[in-house]
């Protein structure tokens, strides 16, 4: 399976052409949207929504990660095998959470394109390509490995007390684990305190709270409300903790 994470958004033609060069180069294997929307220009804040989303992935998976303000640039490119799971890109930090929670990881080069690349379009020209070759089953050479110093952000938290997703109901991601809280920790937006909840149900409607969502972060959310709206949230703002 090749799932799909960029910043692309599903309109227009550039989610379409890095399918349709993933179908050519690795046809039949199935190809999923994991997130199509991650935080636009910043892959930091993507790191960390990335990271939380990777294990409920199957072993064997190979994600295509594209969040690349860097298009054309010199920053490099990577391909990553953590936990038994592949993941292409560019080397910008979009895979530094990753590779960080892994007990095993390795860092090659990205394989080389197929055909000319565009200065604009990498995800299309040159990491889709090397998806595929992996979804096929084809492996980097060994001596191409190098430290993973190259992907790793050492001053980046280990958990981000930012805002790193909004969904469209309103619902505010943060890039802080939820096991990382205790159980009567407040978070801050704003100064406004939003105690925890296990669920939606479990306060009034109109109520602001936070709870573990589905993949294990810290959400705030407001029942049968959206939370960005009535706290003044999006994404890059700063959460406290108290």
């Amino acid at each position: 399976m090749i799932a799909v994470f960029t910043d692309f958004g599903l309109e227009g033609p550039y989610t379409g052409q890095m399918k349709a060069a993933l179908h050519a180069g690795a046809p039949g294997v199935p190809i999923i949207d994991l997130c199509a929307d991650a935080p636009m220009f910043d892959p930091m804040a993507s790191a960390y929504l990335l990271a939380a989303l990777v294990p409920a992935l199957p072993v064997g998976t190979v994600v295509l990660g594209v969040v690349d303000p860097g298009v054309g640039s010199e920053r490099g490119t990577v391909m990553l095998e953590a936990d038994g799971r592949w993941f292409v890109g560019p080397d910008n930090g979009l895979f530094a959470m990753v590779s960080r929670r892994a007990a095993s990881a390795q860092a090659t080069e990205t394989f080389g394109p197929p055909g000319p690349v565009s200065a604009s379009f990498h995800g299309r020209d040159l990491f889709a390509p090397a998806a595929a070759r992996l979804a096929r089953g084809d492996r980097p050479d060994d001596a191409d490995a190098r430290p993973l110093q190259t992907i790793d952000r050492s001053d980046w938290p280990d958990d981000l007390d930012r805002v790193v997703y909004i969904d469209r109901y309103g619902n505010v991601m943060t890039g802080r684990r939820a096991s990382t809280l205790a159980p009567d920790a407040e978070l801050l937006a704003h100064g406004r305190p939003a105690r925890r909840a296990r669920t939606f149900s479990d306060v009034p409607v109109g109520q602001a709270f936070w709870y573990e969502n589905a993949n294990g972060l810290a959400e705030i959310a407001v029942n049968q409300g959206r939370a960005d709206s009535a706290l003044g949230l999006r994404i890059g703002i700063c959460i406290g903790v108290r």
